[in-house]
Order: C-alpha cells, then sequence, then structure tokens
C-alpha cells in the first residue's frame, strides 16, 4: 500500500525530472485548459473575435474593444471532481483607444494523501501517520490592449506570472509574456495570438528531504535530484471569423482557428517543424440577447490496440444569455480529452458595467 502511493507521488512530480534549461513541448498545460463557457463551447475558437474582459486570457488585444469596467467569474471540476478551476477577471479603458485587465487562474487538486511516512521504523502500518497537500497552479495576469494606428486594427500584451505548488515537495515561480493582433474589415475579423512570445521559464525548488523519501517509489528507476529550470516553448494561434446576418434578429458567427505547436504531436497535421490541431466554431444569437453556441476541435490521430490509426476530435455546445449587463454562458464540453467521458459542465458569469451607467 506504501508502495502505490509513493508511485502516484512520483508520477506527480515526474516533469520535474528533466535536464536544466531544456525546452519543453509540455509546460505550464494548465494554461492550455482554456476558460470562459462562451469561449469554450466554441471550442476556443475565439482569438479572432475575443473582445471583452476574457481577451486578457484569449488574446488581449481583444481588450481594446471594452468600453466600461468589466468583470469575470469561472469556476469548474473536472475529472469526477477531482481538479478544480478557478479563474477571477478585472478590466477597464484607460481612454477611448486603450485598456488594461487583471486576471487570477487556479488549477488545483486538493486533499492528495501523502502516505511517504505510513510505515513507521518498526515496519508497522500507522494511518494517524497519513497527511494530506495540494497540488496547484496559478497564473497572475495582467494585460494591456490598444488601436493601433487606425481603429479597425488592434494589438495588445500579457505578462504573466506562474506560481505551481507541489505540497512540501516542490515548488516554482515563472515568468513570461503573450502578445496578439486583431484586424476587422466589413464582416471579416482576423486574429494572431503568440503565447509565451520570448519564451516562459520556471525555475523550481525542490525540498531534498522529500525527494529521498519517494526517489526508490519504482523499483530500478531510482531518480537523481533534477536541475530545476525548464523554458516553455512558443505557441500559435491564428483565427479567421465571418459573421453573418439572418433575417431581423438572427446573427451567426464563424470562426476557424489553428493552434500551432513547435513539436511532433498527435495533431491532425504533424511534422518535426510544428504540429497543427484546429478549432471551428458557431454563434447564432438573438438579437444579442440569447446564445446558442457549437465547437469541435481537438483533432487527433489515435493508435487502436490493434495498431490501427482514427482521427478523433471533441465535439462542444454551449448556452448564453445577457439580461441588464449580465451575461451568464454554459458549455457541454470534454476537457478531459480522454474518448467520450469525462464531459464537463462549465458555468461563467460576465458584468459589463456600461449597463448601469445608463
Amino acid at each position: 500500500m506504501s508502495l502505490k502511493y509513493k508511485f502516484l507521488l512520483f508520477l506527480l512530480i515526474t516533469p520535474l525530472f528533466l535536464k536544466a534549461q531544456a525546452f519543453r513541448n509540455y509546460s505550464n498545460e494548465f494554461l492550455t485548459i482554456g476558460l470562459d463557457a462562451a469561449a469554450l463551447g466554441m471550442s476556443k475558437a475565439v482569438v479572432a473575435t475575443t473582445n471583452n474582459v476574457n481577451a486578457i486570457y484569449w488574446n488581449p488585444a481583444g481588450l481594446a474593444g471594452i468600453d466600461d469596467y468589466q468583470g469575470s467569474l469561472m469556476h469548474a471540476s473536472y475529472f469526477a471532481g477531482i481538479a478544480n478551476f478557478n479563474y477571477a477577471a478585472f478590466a477597464m479603458p484607460i481612454d477611448k483607444e486603450s485598456a488594461i485587465g487583471f486576471s487570477v487562474i487556479r488549477f488545483g487538486v486538493d486533499d492528495i494523501l501523502n502516505t511517504t511516512e505510513l510505515i513507521d521504523g518498526d515496519g508497522n502500518i500507522d494511518f494517524n501517520r497519513v497527511s494530506l497537500f495540494s497540488a496547484a497552479d496559478y497564473a497572475f495576469n495582467v494585460a494591456y490592449g490598444r488601436n493601433f494606428i487606425f481603429k479597425d486594427l488592434k494589438f495588445g500584451v500579457n505578462a504573466k506570472v506562474i506560481r505551481r505548488i507541489i505540497g512540501e515537495f516542490a515548488n516554482s515561480w515563472g515568468f513570461g509574456f503573450d502578445a496578439g493582433i486583431q484586424f476587422k474589415r466589413n464582416n471579416w475579423q482576423f486574429g494572431l495570438m503568440v503565447r509565451d512570445i520570448t519564451t516562459t521559464f520556471n525555475i523550481w525548488s525542490i525540498n531534498e528531504t522529500e525527494f529521498e523519501k519517494i526517489k526508490n517509489a519504482i523499483p530500478g528507476q531510482n531518480q537523481e535530484l533534477p536541475e530545476t529550470t525548464e523554458i516553455t516553448k512558443p505557441k500559435v494561434q491564428l483565427g479567421i471569423a465571418k459573421s453573418f446576418r439572418i433575417g431581423r434578429f438572427f446573427n451567426l458567427l464563424s470562426e476557424v482557428d489553428l493552434n500551432i505547436r513547435f513539436a511532433k504531436t498527435n495533431d491532425v497535421i504533424s511534422t518535426d517543424f510544428a504540429s497543427i490541431d484546429p478549432a471551428i466554431g458557431f454563434q447564432l444569437d438573438y438579437d444579442k440577447i440569447a446564445f446558442l453556441r457549437l465547437g469541435i476541435g481537438n483533432f487527433q490521430n489515435t493508435t487502436e490496440f490493434d495498431n490501427s490509426k482514427s482521427l478523433s476530435m471533441q465535439p462542444n455546445f454551449g448556452l448564453g444569455f445577457i439580461y441588464k449587463g449580465i451575461q451568464v454562458d454554459y458549455a457541454l464540453t470534454n476537457i478531459g480529452s480522454v474518448g467520450n467521458a469525462l464531459f464537463s459542465n462549465i458555468f461563467s458569469i460576465t458584468v459589463d458595467y456600461s449597463f448601469f451607467r445608463r
């Protein structure tokens, strides 16, 4: 029993066991989950069209589209309630051409059993020696968006501080930048978002005493104390969107995004230089009051048990409603991306203070 729990703890900190200052294909992955039920309902295909407080995350250029104070909140539970995602954001215009925003993200697994001391010095099992700990990731963001040269072109930047904590075992600080642009012409909109544009680094501090307790958790796989610096590669998102007027009251927004990693992955388009995962989203609204959203993304080449290849994808669905400056959104989305299981119900709320000034 003790060995099993030590093995779980070992897996939890495995990402740390890497050489110093190496580029990571997957680092700070909690920042790729996404937020805001409206965007998740469209399979995250919002880089070209995001224009409210949630643009802090999706594309800070969109902050230039806000006219007054805005706030947003989201709470979601993933993997049957094992992990919790919490998000809060606030944005405000600085002048007629620019705006600033702040946000906090926490993704964590709480109340994990620490059984490294389950067995006492005499070889007896003592459940009083079991304690609890949390593995939590935090991101603190400050974003700025501005109209650039002429009104149809916007740009934005996002500075982020990352804090990652794995109980008493290890913790890290990280820092990086994102940058984006948006362009609009008639009913067409275009967006470019570069995450970790200067690379994002994390510096880990590892508790050597705790490390000694679990480094032999896997027989024959003894681990040396790792170096402590990792660097996250940039990622690029390209988006193109078009809006359509349908009758007197209905509007349709459609967007296609290309999510690009500079690594070979299982994405539907994959080379040694880069891999591309497309996402497609649709939003039908009734007079900008009620919204129906559909999306499909996470196109992956998968290998079956018989070694045959197949293409998997992730559908998403969403609803939204605005009343007196308060927007409530819902999304049914498979954040876990594990077959057809682990679907999550996501709710978020966004408040626009401009309504209360009328």
